[in-house]
């Protein structure tokens, strides 16, 4: 391909890394959601640099960045904001919430009863919120990075299906190797690295390479290998609930996202097969009820065996 754009999407790359030391794969797994229009979740233990990944990626971009830490006391109008009674005007103003960002860091969103929860499902899906009956549309690009404790259960709510649905991918960051946990030690001794990280990405270069990605070709035999990723998920005996429709168009855009980040124009079966799990393993309901870690590692593993079983098109 590589285009202009392309170049900067490397450099977005690179400039994360330096604050997100030894998870590149993760870094460009964000990247790719963020290209593809699309939300994460990030669900892992504390201290891993769940938030530090969603900062460095925020101002690695020249936009709005607000943090929102989810409490159990936090209402929906603390989200999407409120209409305010003007004496002097005698009518009500709007007055726009922390959602009103280009990129909006969601942090430990478990920890929010589900009312508060549902004010993120219109932003989300819709690209507005609707406030006393009427819509208000938020900034272009828009993207939600949320965080989660999967083992912490104590005054936390589980995300409802239909939340989940919401994000592209669920992905875990893990510990760092021994030597980039060293670099982590050296680069935090004068303070947080990712305070002094420069943007490098505009909101405008951000929307015209969504656009590009979108003209990112998908072959009809790659096509329809994703098609069968997903009816076998609805087929396998494992699974009480497989993946919708829009997790199928999820994967789809997902996949072209990829592509362009490794500087293609067409998605490759590889692409498809790599990304089935982080993108199906959360809208997807298993028959054994489990919690935590032991059901994503459960209903992921079913995901893997029925990828494997699925002849790859050639």
């Amino acid at each position: 391909m590589p285009s202009d754009l392309h170049r900067l999407v490397q450099q977005l790359e690179d400039n994360m890394c330096r604050v997100v030391l030894g998870k590149r794969h993760v870094v460009r797994m964000s990247i790719a959601c963020l290209l593809a229009g699309e939300h994460i979740l990030l669900e892992d233990v504390p201290g891993v640099g769940k938030t530090l990944l969603g900062k460095a990626l925020a101002r690695s971009v020249r936009g709005k960045f607000c943090r929102i830490q989810f409490t159990p006391d936090l209402l929906p109008s603390d989200i999407v904001g409120s209409s305010v009674f003007h004496a002097n005007t005698s009518e009500f103003v709007f007055n726009p919430g922390p959602i009103f960002a280009h990129l909006v860091l969601a942090d430990e969103i478990n920890r929010a009863p589900p009312r508060t929860q549902s004010a993120l499902l219109e932003a989300m899906s819709d690209r507005q919120v609707s406030v006393d009956g009427r819509s208000h549309a938020l900034p272009e690009p828009f993207m939600v990075i949320a965080t989660q404790n999967p083992f912490e259960f104590e005054g936390t709510y589980a995300l409802p299906e239909s939340q989940l649905d919401r994000f592209l991918f669920r992905i875990s960051i893990g510990y760092p190797d021994r030597d980039n946990e060293r670099q982590v030690l050296i680069s935090h001794r004068q303070g947080e690295p990712v305070e002094w990280l420069e943007p490098v990405l505009t909101c405008e270069a951000v929307c015209q390479v969504q656009r590009e990605v979108r003209n990112v070709e998908v072959e009809s035999s790659v096509n329809e290998y994703l098609l069968d990723i997903v009816e076998a998920t609805r087929n396998s005996d494992e699974l009480q609930v497989g993946a919708s429709t829009r997790a199928a168009i999820s994967l789809y855009r997902a996949c072209q996202a990829w592509a362009y980040i490794e500087g293609r124009d067409y998605v490759v079966p590889d692409d498809v097969k790599q990304l089935a799990v982080p993108v199906l393993g959360h809208r997807v309901l298993p028959h054994t009820y489990m919690q935590g870690t032991a059901r994503r590692e459960m209903v992921e593993n079913i995901i893997e065996r029925l990828v494997n079983a699925i002849p790859v098109p050639v």
